[in-house]
């Protein structure tokens, strides 16, 4: 995994996120900009299962935010990145957070790692009382 955020390029577009409907709403975008970048069905999948899990997060862990998401460029290869971004409670225990099975609600325990298990590169920049930042790619094969 890759530690250094890629942004989406100049063409990016946001999605805010403050409803249900804003959740799927992001999950559309990513799953239009899969297509566009020629992600295999797979990877399509993928990505959309962790956009669509990071933006649940960023409405009910956040208190809503902003996706930003477009296609980008690096070293040859073409992908998709999406950012997340809340200014809500942040995570005290990031180790912690990214455990298969920990929750600090109701939840499966599964969206950070799972999300981080499904895309080729995954940052996370979070503080205590600053909100949380979680960027996502996945790189066409």
């Amino acid at each position: 995994m890759n530690t250094s955020p890629v942004v989406p390029d100049a063409e990016h577009e946001t999605v805010p996120i403050a409803t249900n409907d804003d959740v799927v709403r992001a999950r559309q975008l990513v799953r239009t900009l899969a297509q566009r970048c020629k992600l295999s069905l797979v990877d399509q999948t993928k990505l959309v299962t962790a956009a669509s899990e990071l933006a649940r997060n960023t409405l009910v862990y956040g208190g809503g935010g902003v996706m930003r998401a477009g296609l980008v460029r690096r070293d040859g290869r073409a992908g998709v990145t999406a950012v997340f971004e809340d200014s809500g409670p942040g995570i005290p225990d990031i180790e912690q957070a990214l455990t298969d099975g920990w929750t600090s609600g109701g939840g499966l325990g599964l969206g950070l790692s799972g999300a981080r298990r499904l895309v080729d590169d995954f940052v996370l920049d979070t503080e205590p009382g600053s909100g949380t930042q979680v960027a996502v790619t996945k790189w066409a094969r």
